[in-house]
């Protein structure tokens, strides 16, 4: 079927239903960033496959909305479909409920209510997001019917839920006990005078229970529900995803296994006071729950737990780091080789070329497992395409020339990796490439070496990144730091850096990405990442003795590209910190090297 084969074919269903508009959101029922093929509805839909974009549908027109981020890929991929691009980052775009009303045309009409419906799959869609959608709606007198259209029109080729078994992630890694984060988590349960917590957040559950999969590209999680009482633990899980050392391990720390489609009928079982995070939990599993059941909605409780790292996961991490920069070095070093400059300059050599040779030097890493996300090597404009992801057949031929993005990751059973290195692989440089890759280096190093009063969050620090462009009259679109989970979801709450108001305060135990970067389109993307967590400050240190200061730990351990500085933007001190930087760099990482490689890395990581 093509698009418009796809999107008639809904019209009809949408006909059936008496729905004007249908909205499909690239979600999964676990409110996932990256998720099993499975629930790729939008993908299949519209051929867009960003991970952040929802499709509206109503009966002559279709329309996707996307953010900054994939724009440029977004309009590449809409190309000749019947699909309109709808750039929600733009000032000028309206919001989905409000294109909506604009097109009920008669809003505040009671009558509206008659002949204007908009359908969504309940699965699909947080208890949040459908109750704020609901009333956004009824404000316009239009109405919100909960339906699934896409399961019966997505019947050929529709992949399965993954089967693959479950395995135990040990403690060893881990660091804490199930039962010790089982009576942590029950604890703050009862602050809440919660009898029962309802969890499908994929990565909550997979903490919670010291368990991973392999369910999802890139995330090592399973799919799953879990409901947890104060003296009762249920994990719904496909009964083929168990296998004997599962079931055991599950038994011996007193979990019961049932069938994942049966978490409706627990949920309509349920008495007294039920916590649920309304920002992760679906619309479907609320409205399971039992009429006389209190429905307690808050921030869940393991989100919060997990995102403080223990001793044992950040000790892991490190070792992750330095697996990860001895797979860079050798990366690099064969891109700067003879052999592959040859290849390069006889055009044998394309981004697709770039990913496959970093995965192989990262499979040589001790306990590596996957990509944590899929590489982004962006070559000359492609660069410029925050969330760019070539393909076999449509990625760019690489030239010993020009600026070359490489954002990538890994997830090994110590932890998880996410760096971003931009290198210059030849010719003449353009000053206003060595500007611009100045003031990214320079925001990136005035926010790594920043310390902060307790009680700060990350939208407050997030200029910090940004002011050396800013003066220059350049800006990005994206966050500056996201949370990142241990052997779980690259991308992580509750913490971030970036301008939208987060209530969460930075705390010791976080780790969050500092990135910022500068994109011109055609021309060059320029991003430059690391990995830090958030550490006491010893206070021998401390500016005043009342208050608790904290700081960043560098956790990511590769050099920047020195070729792309214009020292003469640089001050004293950020020279001293590259420096500083460049010398544990090379005493962490040079004894996993062989002679040749430890060369390499020492004059990369030379005194500037």
């Amino acid at each position: 079927m093509t698009v418009q084969d796809k999107l008639t074919a809904l019209r009809g269903l949408m006909k059936q239903e008496g729905l004007t508009a249908y909205i499909v959101p690239s979600t999964d029922p676990h409110a996932s960033e990256y998720m099993a093929s499975h629930w790729t509805e939008v993908c299949w839909l519209t051929s867009f496959t960003g991970e952040a974009g929802t499709a509206v549908v109503t009966l002559d027109k279709a329309l996707l909305w996307t953010d900054s981020r994939y724009y440029l890929q977004a309009g590449i991929q809409l190309e000749g479909t019947t699909v309109s691009l709808m750039r929600e980052s733009d000032i000028d775009c309206p919001k989905i409920e409000e294109w909506l009303v604009q097109e009920a045309g008669r809003a505040g009409q009671p009558s509206v209510a008659d002949t204007y419906c908009v359908g969504v799959n309940p699965e699909m869609w947080s208890a949040n997001g459908y109750k704020k959608l609901k009333e956004q709606l009824q404000e316009a007198g239009i109405s919100l019917k909960s339906v699934d259209l896409i399961r019966p029109l997505w019947t050929e080729g529709r992949p399965e839920i993954p089967t693959a078994p479950l395995f135990v992630y040990e403690q060893k890694y881990a660091g804490e006990s199930v039962q010790s984060k089982l009576q942590r988590i029950r604890e703050k349960m009862q602050d809440k005078h919660a009898d029962a917590m309802v969890v499908s957040a994929l990565d909550e559950i997979a903490w919670l229970l010291n368990i991973r999969g392999k369910d999802v590209e890139f995330n090592p999680v399973v799919i799953s529900y879990l409901v947890l009482e104060q003296d009762n633990c249920t994990l719904f899980v496909l009964p083929e995803k168990v296998d004997a050392d599962a079931a055991a391990y599950l038994q011996k720390e007193g979990i019961e296994v049932r069938s994942y489609e049966e978490v409706f009928a627990k949920l309509g079982e349920l008495n007294g006071t039920v916590l649920y995070d309304g920002a992760k939990v679906n619309e479907a599993l609320y409205e399971a729950l039992g009429e006389g059941v209190k429905k307690v909605n808050g921030q869940s409780p393991i989100l919060v737990a997990k995102s403080h790292k223990n001793e044992t996961e950040l000790a892991g991490v490190r070792r992750a780091m330095e697996q990860d920069a001895v797979a860079l070095t050798r990366f690099f070093r064969w891109l700067e080789s003879s052999e592959t400059r040859k290849m390069m300059v006889d055009g044998k050599v394309t981004e697709w070329n770039l990913m496959e040779q970093l995965h192989h030097f990262r499979l040589m890493g001790k306990n590596f497992v996957e990509e944590s996300f899929g590489t982004i090597a962006g070559y000359r404009g492609n660069g410029a395409i925050v969330h760019y992801a070539a393909t076999q057949d449509s990625a760019a031929v690489v030239y010993p020339k020009d600026m070359l993005l490489l954002d990538s990751g890994g997830q090994y059973l110590d932890g998880t990796t996410d760096i971003t290195r931009t290198v210059w692989l030849g010719g003449d440089i353009p000053e206003q490439a060595k500007r611009d890759y100045t003031y990214v280096l320079k925001g990136h190093l005035m926010l790594g070496h920043i310390r902060w009063p307790r009680g700060t969050r990350g939208n407050q620090i997030d200029a910090l990144a940004k002011q050396y462009m800013w003066q220059a009259g350049i800006t990005y679109g994206h966050g500056t730091g996201h949370g990142v989970g241990h052997f779980l979801s690259c991308h992580e709450g509750p913490q971030n850096i970036r301008t939208d108001m987060n209530p969460t305060v930075l705390e010791a135990g976080q780790i969050c990405s500092d990135e910022p970067g500068i994109y011109r389109t055609g021309k060059w993307g320029i991003r430059t990442e690391n990995l830090v967590a958030v550490i006491p400050v010893d206070s021998t240190e401390q500016a005043t003795t009342e208050d608790e200061w904290l700081t960043w730990e560098t956790l990511t351990l590769f050099p920047y590209d020195t070729m792309l500085i214009d020292y003469e933007l640089l001050t004293d001190q950020e020279r001293q910190w590259i420096n500083d930087y460049h010398q544990e760099v090379f005493r962490r990482v040079s004894p996993l090297l062989n002679a040749e490689e430890t060369e390499w890395l020492k004059n990369k990581c030379k005194k500037i």
